[in-house]
């Protein structure tokens, strides 16, 4: 089964003082990823409009893996990992297109938003029906590792033995 891919280019103005990719660029690479694949999951531009809900981020993580430089082609993938009535979890992975080797990951927890009420509210059914097989295939792939954690500085004991 191949995931859902998102294919950018690295642009001039997203390259830092260090001569690579800015943090904020992969954030943005990625969110123009939720993008393209909110349109085939039904959680579209058309989606406030139509259902009078939307999709509002509620948690994310951003690791960092390998370098990405100016006009390097990327490749994101998107696994959705997790879905609930109102909520999904999914996570994007980018590679460098040609070299195939992750640069980086964004896992996301996203909540369904009912416009009248800004509230939590359940997925309509047209976006259940969609989001249904897509969890029911992404499922069978291998899980991702790492999902759900908590950034911290972890220390070794220091008691004496």
């Amino acid at each position: 089964m191949t995931l859902p891919q998102t294919h950018l280019t690295v642009k001039p103005e997203w390259i830092d003082h260090n001569g690579h990719m800015n943090v904020a660029f992969y954030v943005l690479a990625f969110d123009q990823a939720t993008d393209q694949v909110y349109e085939t999951w039904g959680l579209g531009l058309d989606y406030p409009d139509r259902e009078k809900c939307s999709i509002f981020t509620i948690g994310m993580n951003v690791d960092y893996h390998n370098e990405a430089f100016q006009d390097d082609p990327l490749c994101v993938k998107t696994q959705l990992v997790d879905m609930d009535c109102k909520r999904i979890h999914y996570v994007h992975s980018m590679y460098h297109a040609t070299g195939k080797q992750l640069l980086a990951r964004n896992e996301c927890l996203c909540m369904n938003i009912d416009l009248a009420t800004r509230r939590s509210a359940p997925f309509p059914p047209s976006v259940v029906a969609l989001l249904n097989p897509v969890i029911a295939r992404h499922r069978e792939l291998a899980p991702l590792g790492n999902l759900g954690r908590i950034l911290q500085i972890r220390r070794k004991s220091t008691a004496a033995h």
